[in-house]
Parts: C-alpha cells; sequence; structure tokens
C-alpha cells in the first residue's frame, strides 16, 4: 500500500468506531432530507483531512449514503442526497457502493489496457461504477489478441515509417501485393468508412476492427460524421483515425459501381479465385480493393463470406469497407475464421459487448451528458427501465404504438400497472419503504414520454412503486452528421445502457448498441406490417430475444462450397434467423 493509501486507512480507522446501527441491524436512513447526527460527524471529522481521506472514511462508514464533495476549499459544505448507491470524488468522478462496486475492475477484466491517460477520457475507466450489471468476461485469448493488435496498430499506424511507405506505395498505383501473409513482414491496412446513423457506424466499426483483428490488419476510420469527437481514441499509444491527404481522395463516393469493389473486381475477371487453394500471385493483386457490404450489395460483393475469396483478398495491403450493418455473423460463416472465433469468443453471444465495451468511450463532452443526467434523474432509482422507441412510417404519435409500450412492460412486470383514479392501490405500501423506478426513455418523438409521465402521475400504480418518467430530448426528425445530434444521440444510447432492463424497438441499430454495452438481452417489439399499423393486436406485444447480439440485416444466401443459393440461418448452430428481422442472421449462445 503506497503512503496515500496508509494515510487514508489510518484516518479512517478511529472513525469504524463510531458505527451506529438501527434497531433492526440497519444503517440509519434520512428521512425527509435529515442527515444523520452520526453522518455530521463522520462528515466533519473526515474533511478536516482531506477530500481523499473524506472518501475512504465515507466507504466504510456510511454504505448506504450518497454525498456530493465540494472539493472547491477546506472547509467546503458536504450535501448530503439520500441514501442511494453512489457518490462523487472530488475530481468528479462517480464511486457506488456497495465497496465491490467501487473496487469493480475498472480493465474489464482485461478487456482495456491499463495506463491510458484517463483525464483525456473520462468514461474509459469511470464507466463501470456506473454499471450494475459488471459485464461478461473476455476470454484470455481475446484479451492477448488485443494487446497484439494493439501494438500492430503502434508499429504500423498512421506516424510510423511502415504507413509512409503504404501510403506512397498506394499513391503511386503500384500493386505491392504482400508476398509473405506473415503480419511481421509487412503492414496491411483496412479502412471503415462512416456513413449513415450512429447505431450504423458503431456496428460497422466494430465489424471492420473484427475482421481486421483477424486478418492482421491495422484498422483507421473514417473521420467523417465528428468520430473524433464522439470517440476516445482505442488504441494506447495508437490513433485509429484516418490521417488527412488519403491518397484515394474519393474514397467516402465509392458504391456499389465502383470499379474497384471486390465484387466488380470478380465479375469481371480482374481477380479470379479459379485456383483452388492458391492465392493468386502478387502480379494480379491490385493495390487496393474496395469492400462494399452495404444494404445494395450484390452476390459478388458477398463471396467476401466466401473462403476462397477471403484468400485472394488477404494479402492485397489496401482495403476500403462500407457496410451499414453488423457483418459479424457473416464472419462466423467463414470456416477459415471458425476456429479463431471460438477462442476468442467461446460465449459466441457476447461479441458485440466485448468489442464494443473496447472500442467505444465517449469523449468528455458526451460523457459529461452521460454522468450529469445519470446523477439528476436516474442515480436514485432502484430499478432503471430503459425503453426505445423507433418510430417508423407516416404516424410518429401512434395510440396502438403506445399500447403496445405500456402493455409489453406491464406485463412482463418491468413497470407496474395502474389503477383508476380514486381506488386504493392492491398492494398497501408506506411511503418510505416503497420502491422507485425510473424509466428512460429515448425517442426523436417526446408525445410517448409525456402519455406515460402523465399516466404514471395522475394514477397510483397497483404496487405502491413509484415510477418516475424521463427523456433527455426529443430532436423529432434524424439529422445525419449534426454534430449536436450525434452527441445527444450517442450519450442517450449509453444511457440506455446503463438500465437494468431493456425494451427496444425491432429493427433499430440504437437499441442494438445499447443493449450489447449493456449486457443485456432485451424485449423486443417488432416493427408493425405495415406504416399505418403498430403491433398492438400482436400476441405477445413484445418478445425477450434470443440474444442480446445485434443483427446482421443483409446477410449472404450463399453456400460458398457447393457454389448455389442457400439459407444462410441453418449453416451454423451458433448463427440463426433474427426474430425482428427475419431474414437477418444473429449469433445465439452455443447448445
Amino acid at each position: 500500500m503506497g503512503s496515500g493509501g496508509a494515510a487514508a486507512a489510518a484516518a479512517a480507522a478511529p472513525l469504524r468506531k463510531e458505527k451506529q446501527r438501527s434497531a433492526a441491524g440497519r444503517w440509519p436512513e434520512v428521512e425527509d432530507g435529515v442527515v444523520p447526527a452520526t453522518a455530521k460527524r463522520h462528515v466533519r471529522r473526515a474533511w478536516r483531512c482531506g477530500v481523499n481521506v473524506v472518501l475512504a472514511a465515507f466507504v466504510m462508514v456510511v454504505p448506504p449514503m450518497v454525498i456530493l464533495l465540494d472539493a472547491r476549499g477546506a472547509g467546503a459544505p458536504a450535501v448530503w442526497i439520500s441514501s442511494v448507491n453512489a457518490f462523487r470524488r472530488g475530481d468528479g468522478s462517480i464511486l457506488q457502493w456497495p465497496a465491490a462496486a467501487a473496487a469493480r475492475d475498472k480493465l474489464l477484466g482485461g478487456l482495456l489496457a491499463d495506463g491510458l491517460d484517463d483525464g483525456s477520457c473520462h468514461s474509459r475507466y469511470q464507466s463501470a461504477m456506473y454499471r450494475r450489471n459488471a459485464g461478461r468476461e473476455p476470454s484470455p485469448h481475446l484479451v492477448s489478441k488485443l494487446r497484439r493488435h494493439e501494438e500492430l496498430q503502434r508499429r504500423c499506424g498512421p506516424g510510423t515509417a511502415a504507413y509512409s511507405d503504404a501510403v506512397e506505395r498506394l499513391r503511386s498505383g503500384k500493386s505491392g501485393g504482400i508476398v509473405s501473409p506473415s503480419p511481421e513482414a509487412e503492414c496491411r491496412y483496412l479502412v471503415s468508412i462512416s456513413y449513415r446513423g450512429l447505431g450504423n457506424r458503431i456496428l460497422a466499426v466494430a465489424s471492420a476492427f473484427l475482421y481486421a483483428m483477424l486478418t492482421d490488419r491495422v484498422l483507421l476510420v473514417d473521420p467523417s460524421n465528428e468520430m473524433d469527437e464522439l470517440f476516445c481514441e482505442p488504441f494506447p499509444g495508437a490513433t485509429w483515425l484516418l490521417p488527412p491527404r488519403f491518397p484515394l481522395a474519393n474514397y467516402t463516393s465509392f458504391s456499389v459501381e465502383t470499379a474497384e469493389s471486390y465484387g466488380n473486381m470478380v465479375k469481371n475477371k480482374v481477380i479470379t479465385t479459379d485456383a483452388g487453394d492458391a492465392a493468386p500471385t502478387t502480379a494480379q493483386l491490385p493495390a487496393f480493393a474496395y469492400i462494399h457490404l452495404d444494404h445494395t450489395s450484390t452476390v459478388e460483393d458477398k463471396f467476401f463470406f466466401c473462403d476462397e475469396d477471403q484468400r485472394a483478398i488477404r494479402n492485397i495491403p489496401w482495403l476500403v469497407m462500407r457496410t451499414d450493418s453488423y457483418i459479424v455473423p457473416g464472419l462466423f460463416l467463414v470456416t477459415g475464421f471458425q476456429d479463431e472465433l471460438d477462442s476468442l469468443f467461446p460465449e459466441t453471444d457476447a461479441v458485440f459487448h466485448h468489442l464494443g465495451r473496447y472500442l467505444f468511450h465517449p469523449t468528455n463532452h458526451v460523457w459529461g451528458l452521460v454522468t450529469r443526467y445519470y446523477d439528476a434523474y436516474l442515480a436514485t432509482a432502484q430499478q432503471r427501465v430503459g425503453i426505445q422507441v423507433r418510430v417508423f412510417g407516416a404516424q410518429p404519435e401512434s395510440p396502438k404504438l403506445l399500447d403496445q409500450i405500456t402493455t409489453c412492460t406491464q406485463k412482463e412486470k418491468l413497470l407496474p400497472e395502474v389503477i383508476a383514479a380514486g381506488e386504493p392501490p392492491v398492494v398497501d405500501v408506506a411511503p418510505a419503504n416503497s420502491k422507485s423506478k425510473a424509466v428512460l426513455v429515448t425517442s426523436l418523438k417526446s408525445w410517448y414520454y409525456e402519455k406515460m409521465k402523465s399516466m404514471y402521475w395522475e394514477h397510483a400504480t397497483a404496487t405502491g412503486e413509484a415510477v418516475s418518467v424521463h427523456q433527455p430530448s426529443h430532436e423529432e426528425y434524424q439529422r445525419f452528421g449534426a454534430r449536436s445530434h450525434d452527441g445527444k444521440a450517442w450519450a442517450e444510447i449509453y444511457l440506455l445502457s446503463l438500465s437494468d432492463a431493456l425494451v427496444t424497438s425491432g429493427w433499430s441499430t440504437f437499441g442494438y448498441v445499447a443493449q450489447g454495452l449493456a449486457g443485456l438481452t432485451p424485449w423486443v417489439m417488432h416493427k408493425p406490417a405495415n406504416d399505418t399499423a403498430a403491433a398492438a393486436g400482436d400476441d405477445p406485444p413484445c418478445r425477450r430475444d434470443v440474444s442480446m447480439e445485434p443483427c446482421f440485416h443483409a446477410p449472404p444466401f450463399y453456400d460458398c462450397r457447393l457454389k448455389r443459393g442457400a439459407d444462410t440461418g441453418k449453416m451454423v448452430p451458433h448463427v440463426r434467423h433474427c426474430d425482428d428481422v427475419q431474414w437477418g442472421l444473429k449469433l445465439v449462445r452455443r447448445g
């Protein structure tokens, strides 16, 4: 223990003698905003020792209480908030009670590398303290692979001689095919294009990163759409942002018609895969290939998910990938990747959970939006229920959809039913002992939030529970690439991921990201069959999803071995069709 820790322990030790419990053996509770005298004495005594000692003392002395410590100077008052599970350090970060939560592994079981500057990215090491769900443990092989990939990013990424050489070769238009597939021999690169909505962009980058890890490529993210203003850098000592003056100046305009797309090069015999197991010679390889995997991709584009095509692609130095979906289930269909994927992810329903928590950390500005809202509206609730409402079609204010939301949450016991005005509650619960639930609604529209808030204000709950309903923003319509809009969207995705239970809208990448970060399998409200009718008539109004993994909306339907169309949802036991998008593919737990 360092000198600071020893001093804190010494200062806290005398305070342990002053513990007082109620007759029931519990810590004294705060009632009507009154701070117990014992707690006040501990605050005054500990404050004289400095802010850090206050923290050590209060972790040991008043576990059920929340303290805000104003560190502006000695003698500043400590402000009592309530008897819940978090308090703020002097540096502005949050520490949760119980002590086990406060001591929770900030590195997420080794998923995150230690030693990064937490001042430049507060969320990286603080986020674990906000989550009641600690999440899944990464496999040792995944942890080792991440450390090796970080080294690759440092050795070959922007600012290195290897990167400068690779860019010059690309600029010259030389084929520059990699002679040896060994990652130690040459550096190869994958550029991920950022486009469409925020949820799509997050899923696209996660997909590109997994492919980069599987093929030992440096990942470079197109900085468009304020990617650097939304997300912290994930790699220690290296950037993931594509630098300016990239030789392929028009790469963001690449489309299904681009001659250099892999699908078009196969169709036009620029690249052939007829040589069996032998990869094309370096003389046959182009300087780069464009991988087109968005919703307009062709059958030839989706040959990307075939083994013989991966052998053709692996030695091309530069790949530029466009996708607006989560292509990871498709990677699990590639036979050559399966052993490595099995070692990386023995729990196949937690792939995005690990990738997302590793890659996506809100920048300090966005993290401020998250923590301020959480502290003000969600921290004191005994349970937090997130409801993500995606409105489709021309009727943004749908009574049928509202009925679907309320029926789903009440039938699944996520929220209590309400009783008619004037009737007594079914359960007689004293106010001091009543449970509290905070409902976080995220939607472009405010109508659903207003209706739910009014319902729980105007009517008592049948259980006696107190229900508060909150919505951070309502932008009314999606604004692609708008800085403020995307910042709020990212904050709301993250706030949803701090929920204890989630209800999401089918088809929505926004909900996919939140559930993956949370490590929660959501209840899903399916998209209506047409734009004018919500699924209120469906029974049930929502279903528990089969896993927390996102759905791949535009998968291949092709058997690479037999070279004919096939149902790819039946090829691998842990890759099956999605419940919300019937033709999509989704990873589920093995066995």
